[in-house]
């Protein structure tokens, strides 16, 4: 493999990284809304902090270019190069381009708090292939698409005229072989006799989380003191290991690779980890750790482990592997495989896995795991309890199930599946291949010259004209670039004359079509075809409905099942 690097200077590293994508971007997403400040200089500031994203996307995209190959695939990732798809589609159209989101992707609702939305939704919809994680992530996308740019969402992702960008949902795995053949090595059995001897017997709730505010530590720390509160005989019987690991740094190394013919872009930690740790956070986690110790610990032994730093592989499989409980209370996280690495550890113990429902791995692992709201603290506290005393067969049955799903869904299974989706064109069924076909056959520009001389030399002439976006007034017109389209649309005032001349004139005849409801003309001369032919008037202004009363809708429930059935196989084999 071959990896070329994409410097970025100081200034740039602070206003794209530091600044717009991890001061902007990354609440955004994990719908934290935006930083409250006020002033004009904090507007002015942020426009400085957007220039900076493009202009680094734009060295992305120049190294690319100058690297690339004929029949190499570009797949991007994450909210860092969400402008990429765009700048390598402008010099490239015929690149096969492909874009993947790491983290949520908010409502429509929140999604459109910021001033750059339109920009950035139209430039991922440059890509071939959009993927999120779950359905639910890529619905937001889509539904934001529609909202904010007045697209059309299809069954398969975003249609704009004509073009169709596929919208799916790609849940990544990990190298779940590689913890499985960890755990079996006897460096690793002997360090797992060591910790269950210093534990003493107790059981062990394990949680391994960043120290950021998604990951909901302080509500896993409260849920726990509140569980000990209400089950005093547990107090001595079981200890919480929180391990806060290095969060996101603050200095990115950005680097294009290129293996074979794929070409991919992705952004790996600096050297000199320089974290991103929110003081008031840590600062309010230790009190709660010092609050629980305190009331709860004893002399010679304390109910909460807080150890911040890292572990190296072999110990952290080994602290998986002795797990009794996993507690994971994101408060909005894309994935969490945290919950994977777990599962993946845990063949002999068989251990619970409570998962909050605002994680990504909850539509997958949800069968399996116990599901809660990390901000209901009393009902945490009660599946804590709940997971330490369930009985054996239950959780043998709840383990084989999430083990099953995490050594089968891979995140080699993950990229291949994507790729493939990607590179070969993979169709699933006839849905993808109209569409596809749809796409294809976008007629071509009029010839304006040559149907100006034919309608010359014509007598008796039928003009059919669209209504939506061909008469109306442009969506993006007013300095109002993101408006959503209203549902009743007026015909372009530059054009109610010439219209009218048109629809006067004793040899021509017509006719406009529209998908929406029925419009109003009733001072032109014209056939209108409403909502796509259902609703059809004459040019006596006499409405009608083109359906017959004896339509024969029997081949509809056979059309639900076969649909039924396809969206099952779908979801079973790409989300487990």
């Amino acid at each position: 493999m071959r990896c070329v690097p994409v410097f970025l200077d100081e200034d740039l590293v602070r206003l794209y990284y530091n600044g717009y994508c991890n001061n902007i971007m990354w609440p955004l997403f994990h719908s934290r809304g935006l930083p409250q400040d006020d002033g004009l200089d904090a507007y002015v500031n942020f426009q400085s902090q957007f220039d900076a994203y493009i202009k680094a996307n734009q060295m992305f995209a120049d190294v690319i270019e100058e690297n690339y190959q004929e029949g190499d695939v570009v797949w991007c990732h994450d909210y860092h190069l969400m402008f990429l798809p765009s700048l390598l589609k402008e010099k490239r159209p015929n690149m096969r381009v492909g874009w993947f989101l790491h983290t949520p992707f908010p409502s429509s609702e929140t999604y459109r708090t910021t001033p750059s939305r339109s920009q950035l939704l139209t430039a991922v919809l440059a890509a071939d292939l959009v993927g999120f994680h779950t359905y639910d992530y890529a619905r937001n996308f889509v539904s934001a698409c529609t909202h904010i740019l007045g697209l059309e969402g299809t069954l398969v992702g975003v249609q704009d005229q004509g073009r169709v960008t596929r919208i799916a949902a790609y849940p990544i795995g990990i190298d779940s072989h590689r913890f499985v053949q960890t755990v079996q090595l006897l460096e690793v059995q002997n360090r797992i006799k060591e910790l269950e001897g210093g534990f003493d017997g107790k059981k062990v709730i394990l949680g391994v989380d960043p120290l950021d505010v998604i990951k909901g530590i302080p509500e896993k720390l409260l849920a726990f003191e509140k569980f000990l509160k209400d089950n005093p005989n547990w107090c001595n019987k079981v200890v919480l290991v929180q391990i806060v690991v290095p969060t996101r740094t603050e200095v990115p190394m950005c680097m294009f690779g290129h293996f074979l013919s794929f070409v991919y872009v992705f952004s790996l930690p600096n050297e000199h980890f320089e974290f991103l740790t929110d003081k008031k956070l840590a600062r309010h986690v230790h009190e709660i750790v010092g609050q629980i110790n305190g009331r709860f610990g004893k002399l010679t032994s304390v109910p909460v482990h807080f150890l911040d730093q890292s572990l190296d592989f072999n110990t952290l499989c080994a602290l998986y592997a002795v797990a009794d409980v996993a507690l994971i209370t994101s408060v909005m996280d894309g994935m969490n495989l945290v919950s994977y690495d777990f599962v993946a550890c845990q063949a002999s113990k068989k251990g619970v896995l409570v998962l909050s429902e605002f994680v990504g791995a909850a539509q997958s692992l949800g069968a399996g795991a116990i599901l809660v709201n990390p901000w209901i603290i009393t009902d945490v506290a009660s599946s804590i309890l709940y997971a330490l005393d369930m009985p054996s067969e239950e959780r043998e049955k709840r383990h084989n199930h999430n083990f099953m799903h995490v050594i089968t869904h891979t995140c080699q299974k993950w990229a291949e599946t994507f790729l493939r989706f990607l590179f070969f064109n993979f169709e699933l069924d006839d849905t993808v291949a109209e569409a596809q076909l749809r796409t294809k056959q976008i007629p071509p520009q009029l010839q304006t010259e040559l149907a100006v001389d034919r309608y010359r030399c014509s007598s008796n002439r039928m003009i059919i004209l669209g209504f939506n976006e061909t008469l109306t007034k442009p969506v993006n017109a007013d300095g109002m670039p993101d408006q959503v389209k209203q549902m009743e649309l007026n015909l372009h005032p530059e054009l109610e004359q010439p219209l009218k001349r048109l629809c006067d004139d004793p040899t021509s005849t017509v006719v406009i079509i529209s998908g929406s409801q029925r419009c109003n003309f009733e001072d032109y001369n014209v056939w209108l075809a409403a909502e796509h032919g259902v609703f059809i008037r004459t040019a006596d202004k006499n409405w009608s409905q083109n359906l017959t009363n004896n339509i024969h809708t029997d081949w509809i429930a056979s059309l639900k099942v076969r649909a039924c059935v396809f969206m099952f196989f779908f979801y079973s084999e790409y989300a487990g």
